[in-house]
């Protein structure tokens, strides 16, 4: 069974940057997407950024990170990156991967790797 992995987190002031990335642990056909979410304490999760592999790349963002986070591949490593720049205090979370695969879109998410960002 697929698993994704993130790494990345950590602890940045406003302002800095930080990547993270998101691999998988085995080469998948089928990928329909790879994306990040974020958790917030006291709040609901959230999509940040998604690249879709059909028909040609396709990313979404959330609006709140337009401009600043770039999502990206490497499918020759079955890794998703999210680099995020101009971070603000705002910014902190948990971020997930979550990979979706398959004709029924099945979902698998890491554990999370946490985003501080100070003010």
């Amino acid at each position: 069974q697929v698993q994704v992995v993130e790494s990345g987190g950590g602890l940045v002031q406003a302002g800095g940057s930080l990547r993270l990335s998101c691999a998988a642990s085995r080469s998948i056909f089928s990928i329909y997407s790879m994306g990040w979410y974020r958790q917030a304490p006291g709040k609901q999760r959230e999509l940040v950024a998604v690249v879709r592999y059909g028909g040609g790349i396709s990313t979404n963002y959330a609006d709140s990170v337009k401009g600043r986070f770039t999502i990206s591949r490497d499918n020759a490593k079955n890794t998703v990156y999210l680099q995020m720049n101009s971070l603000k205090p705002e910014d902190t979370a948990v971020y997930y991967c979550q990979l979706v695969h398959g004709l029924l879109h099945v979902e698998v998410w890491g554990q999370g790797t946490l985003v501080t960002v100070s003010s």
